[in-house]
C-alpha cells in the first residue's frame, strides 16, 4: 500500500511518518505545499492512502483538488475545532485532529484498510467548506440530555455533567450529584451536541467539563491526570499527543 504524507509542518510529518511506519505502513514521500503537491501529482501515480493538512503554507490543500483530479483514499490532519468539521462528515471523508493520537490512527487505518476501496472519487464542496473554516457558523448546542431511569424519563442539564465517559460498549454521564446515567448514544455524536469551550476530549474513554476540574496532576511519560470533584471511579489521563492541545484548550 503506498502511501502520502502531506504537512507543512516538517516536525509533524515526521512524527506521523513515524507512527505509520510502526503500523507497518510505508510512507513514499512527504509533500510540504499546495503547489509542491500538484507538481508531485502531475509527475506520480497517485498513491492509495493520502494523509493530508488541510492549512499548508500556500494555501488549503482542497485547491490541490481544483487542479488535480485525486482517486486516492483522503485521511484529514487538522487542528481545526470539531464543530467545523462536520463538512467532512457529510462528505464521508476520515479526519484526525491534532495532535494526532496513535489509537485514533490505528483506528483510522483500520477503517480504511476494512473498505479497501481500489479508488475514491474525492466531490467535496469547496466553498461550502471554505465558509466554515474561515466563518464559522454559529451553533447551538445540547443544553440537556434525556436519560431512562426505571419507568421513569429524567432531564439533565449539560452544566450538571462533569464527565462523560465510554465503559464495556456503554456511553455515561456523571454528574456534579455522583451519580452515573447511560445515555443512547457514543463519545462520537458528543463532538457535535458539545460546547467545545466546555468540554474536551481528554482521551479516547473521557469528555471533561472545564468547571469540573478539580486538580491537574504530572503523571508519567509526560502525560496528565485530571482529577474531577466528584468523579473517582477511574484514572482520566491526557495522552502525550493531546497535552498541548489541552492546555490551550485551559486558556
Amino acid at each position: 500500500m503506498k502511501v502520502l504524507i502531506i504537512e507543512d509542518e516538517k516536525p509533524s510529518a515526521r512524527r506521523l511518518n513515524r507512527m505509520l511506519e510502526a503500523e507497518g505502513l510505508q510512507v513514499e514521500t512527504m509533500l510540504h505545499s499546495v503547489a509542491e503537491s500538484i507538481a508531485w501529482f502531475q509527475a506520480n501515480e497517485h498513491p492509495d492512502l493520502i494523509f493530508l493538512d488541510i492549512q499548508l503554507s500556500d494555501g488549503l490543500s482542497f485547491e490541490i483538488f481544483e487542479t488535480i483530479d485525486i482517486t486516492s483514499a483522503i485521511i484529514f490532519t487538522t487542528a481545526y475545532d470539531e464543530y467545523a468539521l462536520q463538512a467532512f462528515k457529510l462528505n464521508s471523508i476520515d479526519y484526525l485532529l491534532k495532535p494526532i493520537d496513535e489509537d485514533e490512527l490505528v483506528t483510522a487505518v483500520e477503517k480504511y484498510k476494512s473498505r479497501a476501496p481500489k479508488t475514491q472519487n474525492v466531490q467535496l464542496n469547496f466553498d461550502d467548506i471554505k465558509k466554515l473554516l474561515v466563518n464559522p457558523i454559529e451553533r447551538t448546542y445540547k443544553k440537556r440530555y434525556t436519560v431512562k431511569v426505571g419507568q421513569h424519563l429524567k432531564m439533565i442539564p449539560v452544566d450538571e455533567i462533569e464527565c462523560f465517559y465510554s465503559e464495556n460498549k456503554g456511553t455515561y454521564a456523571h454528574t456534579v450529584e455522583g451519580r452515573n446515567y447511560l445515555l443512547e448514544t457514543s463519545l462520537e455524536h458528543l463532538e457535535d451536541e458539545l460546547s467545545p469551550e466546555i468540554f474536551y476530549r481528554v482521551s479516547r474513554k473521557f469528555y471533561i467539563n472545564i468547571n469540573a476540574i478539580k486538580d491537574i496532576v504530572s503523571y508519567t511519560n509526560s502525560r496528565l491526570q485530571i482529577k474531577l470533584h466528584n468523579f473517582n471511579e477511574q484514572d482520566i489521563i491526557v495522552s502525550r499527543e493531546r497535552v498541548k492541545d489541552f492546555k490551550n484548550w485551559l486558556n
